[in-house]
């Protein structure tokens, strides 16, 4: 299928909203946050810390009356930098561009399938900054295979599960990890669409460099084409 049609596919799915966290908050309750490299905020904390990075989404969603942050699709981050498994020592092969959305809520905060789905592969990948425990869901529309992966989950969530295994559109897939499993990051979802997981099992990159952006951009296509979340 080609990139447009692909696109056209996932946009066409649902005209309202899909919930990938607890359907019980209102999706009046999230707000777009930016975490790039351009948001001067970022340079009043440590963004090597984790507890900081809870501070700052706490004081953000406090200050806004909401309850999920969300946003991040192609955002140029500077947090990479803190890992070697993203650096590199030619820039243009630096790891930094974010091919996914994440949404930042609390720790044990429901996930959901999108989408009626069978269990693709699951993995805990703990590489410092990586994703931790996460899911790959398989989903099949109009005879199309695609996927989704579910970044930065509790390890609870990985336990018992089976590969095949199916959840109905809306079934509690898993719940969000903290810190101190997630890969050190302040608790959020990594929400991803692949058109094409190229062989790989219970992991497949989420953030890539400059260099290889053009190819991943046509393979990981913007999560909110499905979500619907107003930017």
């Amino acid at each position: 299928m080609k990139s447009k049609d692909f696109f056209a596919l996932l946009n066409n799915i649902s005209t309202l909203p899909i919930h990938v966290i607890d359907a019980t908050i209102p999706i009046s309750q999230y707000i777009a946050i930016n975490v790039s490299e351009n948001n001067i905020d970022l340079n009043t904390f440590n963004v090597s810390s984790s507890l900081a990075w809870q501070e700052y989404i706490d004081r953000y969603l406090q200050k806004h009356h909401k309850k999920i942050a969300f946003g991040g699709y192609l955002e140029q981050r500077n947090i990479y930098k803190r890992s070697t498994y993203f650096n590199q020592e030619n820039n243009e092969e630096e790891r930094n561009i974010h091919l996914g959305v994440d949404l930042w809520v609390a720790a044990g905060t429901k996930i959901l399938t999108p989408l009626d789905a069978t269990v693709h592969s699951f993995k805990n990948n703990t590489h410092y900054g990586d994703y931790g425990p996460t899911i790959i869901l398989k989903h099949i529309i109009n005879e199309e295979e695609f996927f989704t992966l579910y970044g930065h989950l509790s390890v609870a969530s990985i336990q018992g599960l089976k590969v095949g295994q199916y959840f109905k559109a809306g079934e509690c897939i898993a719940t969000l990890g903290d810190a101190s499993v997630n890969g050190d990051y302040a608790p959020h979802l990594h929400f991803q669409i692949i058109k094409d997981l190229e062989n790989n099992v219970g992991d497949y990159p989420g953030v890539c460099s400059k260099k290889n952006l053009d190819r991943f951009k046509i393979n990981c296509p913007d999560p909110n084409t499905l979500l619907k979340l107003n930017y």
